[in-house]
């Protein structure tokens, strides 16, 4: 069906004449609660509403809508047809039309590409080479062990044509490595390979080396033909240092390189994300695509100032493009070893996923390797292999789900074929398996070469201006200052070029006390990680039951049974039930409710059953924005309970995860009063009740409704077992529930001092993009420092697009894609449970893209950043960036993931000359005169804009130590 078009000026007007009709029905209404400032009357907008009454005598039928609204509907439905194809005014599609086309997508297989005969490829003269078969065989047997191959689509491989290589490499580098071909002639083919800085070739290389990059195509076709949902490739030899004419470090042609460029070519594509987190720089990847603003690569590597392989000034974060690609190349150097966990978060967290949101790819590609994985001799790094499902993870909701993981280096081959195959199990749908060992926090020197590489890239990209910036003049006039933040590049560089490489005893491995530390820890890593997980993905929570409670006073009340009503009809028509185990609901007991409230006040809304309406409106009176029915308890009590169960389910093992469509609605209840719609604090129930009966010692609570928990907030603002994080339009404090308890410097009291966590918003108008960046730069670290064992989200779905109290532009796949990031927290133990929301249409397609989100149904993704580089900022936009400066300012203070992002930027940072006093003597020393690529150790202004196109040498020492 296709979706209505409406023009923004008729919608507006049509908004004003229906809220101003509904106004004028309700006449001699009593005053009705009014939360947030909303009208008790009929409330409705341009997209949903919700409309007519409640019938108290019947709960399952809803009373007809006045005449009036009827009235105003039709005038503004009118006024939209009217408006249609008006070329004078700009038109918008149906808010919810991602949503709605959602509902026919289904998960595609993962797709898996290898072959066995890529195990053929080896050194015949080093038998102890590190680029070795058993990297591949071994990858492939743990893939078996886990039983995930035979959960695969297998593609049959196919090697690259000439033409296909032809597009990125030379002739004469194709023709070269042909004539090898079946050569058996060792001695001649280590002359030839020692002419070439780390390779090897083997009779069957040539073969090999196509059969690997027409696989890497071969996925690639069909994730973008729409034939697999994602997929990986598990090849050799690797590519991302093939250069045009150069073999280099391990490679010949360059896989990622040429399956992106057959992506661009064949299918048209317009962006495509290359991450590459080998340990090494790809620059041959880098320089295929270094002038084309159609692909962003994004390169984290070990760097330590140019004097690690392959020694390039344009390995380091100064390089960011040229020409139209200026903006586009993303260098983060690594300039230690021994980064771990949290250094590799803090880059995604910090820079790739904001930078990825805002390119909007339609293709990823990973050029993955393992070598900085704990364990591996090159890299001498320590990223656990359970962590690479998680630094994957975020990006499966972009780029509609395409996503490619291509195998490079990696070469402990415990480390390398754990990763990898946690990779693959990640890329099937299983949930993050949970880090063991607590999440380092980010080193000083990761944070250094961060934040230059944020600086260089802060004018090209909005979603880096969260930072703020200084001038010169500042600097110059600081004492002592290390909130200013100083971009330096330190060249140190490596050898001198050379005419014949070695190509005997490269392996230098690690000291033998080392190997056998790293071996115990990979082991002890292996047994801890839970892996198994529960067949049942998605419990839900449901009961009619709690349709009973209702405003006798007012049927146009905002919250009003028909809103989980439709929940519920929404999920039965996307076909959700079917696939999600059914709880059957149970009340909380008095004991279980009274973990999170008093006595009192339990005994007083049990009190209120079977009261006469006058009564209790009267006893309603007294607290703010809450309405009373006889039904009142007993529904409340089943909303809390309904959330128990869940806990039960998910806790038990029974459940991955669990759904939660209940009311009323809890996080605005007091310990001992009910308020703004809320009689019992559900969430809060079910936190206490995970640590009191399952001994938990770590809960999340992550509050999206559009409205501040304040309720939550209080019942947990000295417990350090809860830690409570909530966005919320807060106004400076004029928003409801107003007052200062939303702000954010409100961090908890006592033993909970740091626990709370507020991001105000200070304007109405906050979207998808908005909410992306506060969860990128400050949920996400937090949670992830937190390490919770269980994460509850009050899924209030106000701040969604078309809701007549939040003002707010949440999209249902953007509470999807939010979904989806908290799900890698606790082994996927999440339990989405529901708050506020009072446009019908809104919250049902929220809840319903949350829901098919924990099933691993497909999801649109949200388009957070096609627009908003064509215009200027909005003043939603201004106004996040200020109010996430002001959160990170003080939550630093309590979270130590936090300490380097607050840093003040340089506004203007001149980075085109290195600034290191030892740059000139260590360039003269590593000068030799007597060759003519001399400027190439010296690395003279030419490397600092290297060309796409470059076919010099790289000039450097071997791939590993020698």
């Amino acid at each position: 069906m296709s979706p209505p078009i409406v023009t923004r000026r008729s919608a507006q007007q049509a908004k004003i004449q229906t809220r101003a009709m509904a106004s004028k029905s309700k006449t001699g209404t009593p005053g009705a609660p009014t939360a947030a400032g909303g009208s008790a009357g009929g409330i409705s907008s341009s997209s949903g509403s919700i409309s007519g009454g409640f019938n108290a005598a019947d709960p399952r039928k809803t009373n007809k809508p006045s005449a009036a609204l009827l009235e105003a509907k039709r005038r503004a439905r009118n006024n939209m047809l009217k408006n249609q194809g008006c070329g004078s005014q700009e038109s918008v599609t149906d808010i919810f039309q991602n949503a709605v086309n959602s509902k026919s997508m289904v998960r595609k297989p993962t797709a898996l590409i290898y072959d066995e005969s890529m195990s053929q490829h080896c050194c015949l003269w080093d038998k102890e080479h590190y680029e070795c078969p058993e990297r591949f065989t071994r990858v492939l047997e743990r893939c078996r062990e886990l039983n995930l191959t035979e959960r695969c689509l297998e593609l049959p491989s196919r090697s690259a044509t000439k033409d296909e290589i032809l597009r990125l490499h030379t002739e004469e580098h194709f023709e070269r490595l042909k004539e090898t071909s079946g050569i058996r002639d060792d001695e001649r083919m280590e002359e030839l390979s020692s002419r070439y800085d780390s390779i090897y070739i083997h009779p069957s290389t040539f073969e090999l080396s196509l059969l690997a990059s027409g696989s890497t195509i071969e996925l690639v076709d069909h994730l973008v033909t729409g034939k697999a949902q994602n997929g990986m490739a598990i090849i050799r030899p690797p590519g991302h240092h093939a250069m045009k004419a150069e073999y280099n470090g391990y490679c010949f042609f360059n896989n990622v390189a040429l399956a992106t460029r057959h992506a661009l070519d064949v299918h048209k594509l317009q962006r495509i994300l290359i991450i590459d987190y080998d340990v090494h720089h790809g620059q041959g990847t880098q320089r295929f695509f270094y002038n084309d603003p159609r692909v962003v690569y994004f390169s984290i590597h070990r760097f330590e100032h140019g004097s690690f392989w392959p020694h390039l000034h344009e390995s380091d974060y100064h390089a960011i493009g040229s020409e139209a690609g200026t903006g586009y190349n993303f260098n983060v150097p690594l300039n230690a070893t021994g980064m771990t966990n949290g250094d590799y978060l803090a880059i995604f967290q910090q820079l790739l996923l904001p930078v990825a949101l805002e390119f909007q790819p339609e293709l990823i590609i990973v050029s993955a390797g393992y070598d900085a994985a704990l364990g591996c001799p090159e890299g001498e790094m320590e990223v656990t292999p359970a962590c690479y499902p998680h630094l994957l993870n975020p990006l499966l909701r972009l780029a509609d789900a395409r996503v490619a993981v291509v195998l490079e280096g990696g070469y402990c081959l415990d480390s390398l074929a754990e990763g990898a195959a946690l990779t693959l199990r990640s890329l099937l749908g299983d949930p993050c398996p949970p880090l063991v060992e607590t999440v380092p926090l980010p080193r000083a020197e990761l944070a250094q070469a961060l934040l230059s590489c944020i600086a260089v890239h802060r004018p090209h990209w909005r979603c880096l201006q969260l930072q703020q910036t200084y001038d010169c003049a500042e600097l110059q006039d600081r004492d002592k200052d290390e909130d200013l933040h100083t971009v330096l590049r330190h060249w140190m560089g490596g050898p001198p070029p050379v005419d014949r490489y070695p190509t005997r005893d490269t392996a230098i491995p690690l000291p033998p006390e080392k190997v056998v530390s790293n071996a115990a820890r990979l082991q002890v890593l292996r047994a801890e990680t839970k892996l198994s997980v529960p067949s049942v993905k998605v419990c839900y929570a449901y009961d009619a039951q709690m349709l009973l409670h209702c405003n006798l006073n007012d049927t146009g009340h905002p919250e009003q049974p028909s809103r989980i009503q439709h929940i519920h009809k929404m999920h039965d028509d996307y076909g959700l039930l079917t696939q999600m185990k059914q709880l059957s609901a149970r009340a909380a007991t008095t004991d279980e409710v009274c973990l999170a409230h008093t006595r009192a006040h339990v005994n007083t809304v049990r009190r209120l059953l079977g009261r006469e309406p006058k009564e209790l409106h009267d006893a309603a009176g007294i607290y703010n924005s809450v309405y009373l029915h006889p039904r009142t308890f007993d529904c409340a009590v089943l909303a809390a309970g309904s959330v128990l169960q869940a806990v039960d389910s998910v806790l038990r093992g029974e459940s991955r995860s669990g759904i939660c469509n209940v009311r009323p609605p809890g996080h605005h209840a007091e310990q001992d009063h009910p308020h703004g719609f809320c009689i019992f604090n559900n969430v809060a129930i079910a936190a206490q009740y995970a640590i009191r009966d399952f001994g938990l010692e770590r809960v999340l609570i992550v509050d999206w409704d559009v409205h501040h928990g304040n309720g939550t907030q209080h019942i947990f603002e000295s417990n350090p077992k809860v830690l409570y994080i909530s966005l919320h339009r807060y106004e400076h404090g004029s928003f409801f529930p107003k007052g200062p308890d939303g702000n954010f410097d409100v961090v908890g009291k006592g033993a909970g001092r740091g626990f709370n966590v507020n991001i105000p918003w200070n304007k109405k108008g906050m979207g998808d993009l908005e909410y992306a960046l506060a969860f990128q730069q400050l949920v996400m670290p937090i949670a992830y420092e937190f390490n919770p064992q269980l994460v509850l989200v009050s899924a209030g779905f106000d701040a969604a697009i078309g809701d007549p109290l939040g003002g707010c532009k949440v999209t249902p796949e953007g509470y999807g894609m939010l979904t989806h990031w908290l799900s890698a927290l606790a082994s996927g133990r999440i339990i989405v449970c529901l708050e506020g929301g009072y446009n019908v249409n809104s919250i049902s397609y929220a809840m319903t893209m949350c829901t098919k989100t924990l099933l691993g149904d497909p999801v649109p993704t949200p388009q957070l950043g096609a627009t908003a580089l064509q215009k200027p900022p909005t003043v939603a936009f201004q106004s996040c960036v200020e109010s996430l400066q002001l959160c990170l300012q003080v939550q630093r203070n309590h979270w130590r993931s936090l300490e380097f992002v607050g840093r003040r930027l340089p506004r203007d940072p001149v980075v085109g000359e290195n600034n290191n006093e030892d740059f000139l003597t260590a360039s003269l020393r590593h000068l030799n005169i007597s060759n003519d690529d001399a400027t190439v150790a010296a690395s003279g202004p030419a490397d600092d804009r290297p060309d796409c196109g470059d076919e010099r040498p790289s000039g450097s020492k071997p791939k590993v130590k020698h």
